[in-house]
């Protein structure tokens, strides 16, 4: 009778944690401030309002099932590529041409007092991040272009570098550098970017850029889709003092899902697997399928040899627990890159799995305040700083 009786009250707790992280998740304003999508629209013509299960990890009806309410879409083209800024407007059109079709789902928003709006209303709220400072083409009118239509941070350099600034990728392999950090136009730009209310986004940044930046911008800052070194050391995470730096300045750290950045023994075991499929990948890559199509491609093919190697939803939490224990609750929050990374941690198969996210919070004994926080709060705090003049 006793175990009966027990066996029943476990039950009933089950059930209420359960609408415990989905009540806190429904109610919360979910924020995610890197989605790759529009790659994807521009390169493959793929529509996101299209039932895309199995091809993306997005799509409208997805987003809607993830609860998730503002979408900062990465606008994104290699660092080489030739008229970046024609092609920033190109992926910035096609959202704008979804958003035409469905005016019942989403709407490109271009302030805070417009988030809360599309959210009572029941929208998704779309914003712009352009990812890498190459795609205003060294001229500060187009960076206030790329504002007018919507873009709220600009990640100041990807992994090839702009002429004004540093990357990662830059600084870690390249170290006879003559100049290493922001150039007086950088800073032109990180000053432009204060003045507009446009958030300046370090991820990618080199040590030296995030520095300068620290020292001269006048508004808080974020990492759109950055990690915790200490957990895993790769060149595109966050040191311990770059955490504190960010939380002192009153910014947000995202935490990005990419396995590499989340794992520290990922990035063998990837390599591991491309080995064994070298040729296959090889003949994709030499038949002119890009290199991240084709990674896609062996990923999706050989989906249950490569679950192993993907991260426990766990390591997510940890290293969102770390930078919360490092500097506080409120310097955290979530950038996924879904659809800019080719696999998942387990269990955050696609956009679907925000929730998930909740209740491991819920779990790892995070008040419905601060889980508010982490899921959006902390981001939108930044972005009405940024707004005000």
């Amino acid at each position: 009778m006793r175990i009966h009786l027990l066996l029943i009250s476990l039950f009933i707790m089950m059930q209420a944690n359960a609408q415990s992280y989905k009540k806190i998740h429904r109610k919360a304003i979910v924020v995610d401030t890197h989605n790759d999508f529009l790659m994807k629209a521009v390169d493959t013509y793929m529509v996101m309002d299209a039932n895309l299960t199995g091809k993306t990890h997005s799509d409208l009806a997805r987003w809607k099932k993830g609860g998730l309410d503002v979408q900062l879409f990465s606008v994104y083209c290699d660092g080489d590529a030739k008229a970046p800024f024609a092609y920033a407007n190109r992926e910035m059109d096609s959202l704008d041409a979804v958003a035409a079709r469905n005016p019942d789902k989403i709407v490109k928003v271009f302030s805070y007092a417009e988030i809360i709006q599309a959210v009572k209303q029941h929208k998704i709220a779309a914003m712009f991040g352009v990812e890498g400072g190459h795609m205003i083409e060294d001229d500060l009118s187009k960076l206030e272009a790329l504002y007018k239509r919507g873009t709220r941070y600009l990640t100041l350099t990807h992994n090839i570098a702009p002429s004004w600034a540093t990357s990662a990728a830059d600084e870690t392999t390249k170290p006879n550098m003559p100049h290493k950090g922001l150039t007086d136009f950088g800073r032109q730009v990180v000053k432009r970017m204060n003045e507009l209310g446009m958030m300046i986004d370090v991820s990618h940044s080199g040590d030296q850029t995030f520095w300068d930046v620290i020292a001269i911008t006048t508004k808080p800052i974020i990492a759109s889709h950055s990690s915790v070194y200490s957990l895993a050391p790769s060149r595109r995470n966050l040191k311990d003092e770059q955490i504190k730096a960010i939380a002192k300045n009153g910014g947000v750290v995202q935490i990005n899902f990419n396995p590499g950045f989340i794992d520290s023994s990922f990035n063998k075991k990837e390599a591991a697997f491309f080995k064994k499929h070298g040729a296959e990948f090889d003949s994709l890559t030499k038949s002119g399928m890009p290199e991240f199509n084709a990674q896609d491609y062996i990923y999706f093919k050989y989906a249950a040899e490569a679950k192993p190697m993907r991260p426990p939803l766990s390591m997510v939490i940890d290293h969102i627990d770390y930078i919360a224990k490092l500097v506080g609750v409120d310097y955290v929050g979530l950038g996924s890159d879904f659809d800019g990374i080719n696999v998942t941690p387990l269990e955050l198969d696609d956009v679907t799995s925000y929730p998930i996210i909740t209740k491991a919070l819920v779990e790892r004994g995070y008040s419905k305040g601060d889980i508010t926080k982490i899921l959006g709060g902390n981001l939108l705090r930044v972005l009405r700083a940024n707004e005000a003049k």
